[in-house]
């Protein structure tokens, strides 16, 4: 009995590149955009303009702020600190090879070159604010100025380029002009309130921070105090917004701060029980109302002659 012919072998099929792509969408961080997003969003409502016909420039600035810049400079970031990854956070794309060899930096160069031309679109206002935006993620993270290995300069750097730029940038762009003082002193609060927010996110990279030499300040102050002035930096700004918005005559507005605050202090005790345990459990519930009474903030302002 003659042997079946053996069919000939199917092809190789060429490697997916699904792998891939999840690999650079986790890089980019989509948990990281809504800040950025927010922010822009809270610009746009304080600015006064009419959505109705500005709307595709309000998108564009939102889609910008978030999975663009701020995805550009958590690719930046997550290159520049691979090795500190490796101690705090294996898993991620690049120390656990996902993303080999200089894949990673090559996402960041693309999504920087991304985030000038989409800023571009915007006009001369959402260009400078762009660009300010790519020097500061660049210099937060990359050498030699790594603003990062200090606390203070890295979170403040952070903290103004997620919150204040992109609510300013969004009022000019918006307003064509620039930002009436009052929209850019509340804007800054929240910047400088954000501070606390991002010492906050430092719990979670403690071992790796004080391996490598980065002053975090859960490393320079320890956990305890940490958690206190971030807690105080996060209160004072708001408390100054809700007593502006008072003396601006939108008393409601204000009261709603208030008391959004009054229930900040509230979970900040429990927080400052046990600041490393419970810093996760603070950003769901104390940071959501923080950037709630944002665009309570912003709403006001919009009603502000």
């Amino acid at each position: 009995m003659a042997r079946p012919t053996p069919s000939p072998a199917a092809p190789a099929s060429a490697p997916s590149s699904w792998p891939m792509a999840m690999a650079v969408l986790e890089l980019l961080k989509p948990i990281t955009w809504f800040p950025p997003m927010w922010a822009f969003a809270c610009g746009v409502v304080a600015s006064g303009a009419s959505l109705t016909q500005a709307w595709p420039t309000a998108l564009l600035g939102i889609v910008l702020a978030g999975p663009v810049v701020c995805g550009m400079s958590q690719a930046v970031n997550d290159w520049f600190d691979r090795h500190v990854d490796a101690v705090n956070e294996p898993q991620r794309p690049i120390p656990s090879g996902r993303l080999p060899g200089r894949a990673g930096l090559w996402v960041a160069i693309g999504w920087t070159a991304l985030s000038i031309g989409g800023g571009w679109l915007l006009g001369p206002w959402g260009f400078a604010g762009t660009l300010l935006g790519v020097a500061l993620a660049w210099a937060y993270s990359a050498p030699p100025l790594r603003l990062k290995r200090d606390g203070w300069t890295g979170n403040a750097a952070c903290a103004l380029s997620y919150e204040t730029l992109p609510w300013i940038t969004a009022a000019a762009v918006l307003s064509g002009g620039a930002p009436d003082a009052r929209l850019a002193l509340v804007a800054l609060l929240y910047g400088v309130g954000a501070h606390g927010i991002m010492t906050l996110n430092d719990f979670k990279s403690i071992e790796g921070d004080r391996r490598f030499g980065i002053l975090s300040l859960p490393v320079r102050l320890g956990a305890d105090r940490a958690a206190l002035l971030a807690c105080v930096v996060m209160a004072l700004p708001q408390m100054g917004v809700a007593v502006l918005l008072l003396v601006w005559d939108a008393p409601w507005h204000g009261m709603v701060i208030g008391v959004s605050l009054l229930v900040q202090l509230v979970c900040m005790r429990r927080l400052l029980g046990d600041p490393r345990g419970l810093a996760p459990w603070y950003n769901g519930t104390g940071v959501s109302l923080y950037v709630l009474g944002m665009m309570v903030s912003a709403a006001a302002l919009r009603g502000l002659p």
